[in-house]
């Protein structure tokens, strides 16, 4: 930001999550986070994308920089980094290896393909006002289990694979966004059903194997281990 201060740039955009918000009840299905839901962090890594917020928000204050702010759900789609929930399940079934799910796999989550994504960053930047914050979300909110039941069905693969290991610390149990103000000031959209990106992303990660094959070595197998190796199942 000091560099876009520096040189004059035009905009600066903030990518941020809808993680800030905090998680929502379960069994409050009416509730979404708009762009006026009190900041509400459970883990030191939204905790970090909080605070780059509202760093942002403050250049805009004190130095008048060209901010704007997109909170977006979780994304899906090709190219996404094989520890992600989606391409893991994905790579995971294809080598009929254990698929681990934290917890019950109760966890909501609203999904949103990256395609969508992209175009409502554009439309932010050449559009959006400054110094606003834009909720980005896909209307398509699902239980993680939920998901790697459609990823054995789509693969053939059995749901014996699924092996349900130790919940992660601070781990959020719904998210869902409410876009009504994206929708209704920049006229954007999700277009990309889940039923139909799901299947987009797995036939991706079947025709391009060799990109995902050469990232799961040395550092991921070392990720994976911490992650989901020495977690007992449950």
């Amino acid at each position: 930001m000091d560099a876009c201060r520096k040189y004059g740039i035009q905009r600066y955009h903030q990518v941020s999550t809808d993680e800030v918000y905090g998680d929502l009840p379960l069994d409050r299905p009416d509730l979404f986070f708009t762009e006026t839901t009190p900041i509400h962090t459970s883990s030191p890594y939204s905790s970090s994308k909080a605070g780059a917020d509202l760093l942002v928000m403050a250049y805009n204050r004190t130095y008048g920089l060209p901010v704007t702010i997109s909170r977006c759900s979780n994304n899906y789609g090709p190219y996404h980094f094989p520890e992600k929930v989606i391409p893991l399940m994905i790579a995971n079934a294809l080598a009929d290896k254990p698929l681990p799910v934290y917890g019950e796999g109760l966890n909501v989550r609203d999904w949103l393909y990256v395609v969508d994504h992209c175009r409502a960053i554009d439309l932010i930047i050449h559009k959006g006002k400054v110094g606003e914050v834009y909720n980005v979300g896909g209307h398509n909110e699902m239980k993680n289990i939920d998901i790697v039941k459609l990823i054995c069905k789509e693969l053939g693969k059995p749901e014996s694979l699924i092996t349900h290991v130790e919940d992660r610390k601070g781990h959020d149990m719904r998210y869902a966004i409410d876009p009504t103000k994206i929708h209704n000031e920049l006229g954007w959209l999700p277009e990309t059903k889940f039923e139909v990106g799901i299947k987009k992303t797995i036939q991706w990660y079947l025709d391009n194997k060799e990109w995902w094959e050469t990232i799961i070595s040395g550092e991921y197998q070392n990720y994976y281990e911490k992650m989901y190796g020495n977690r007992a199942e449950v």
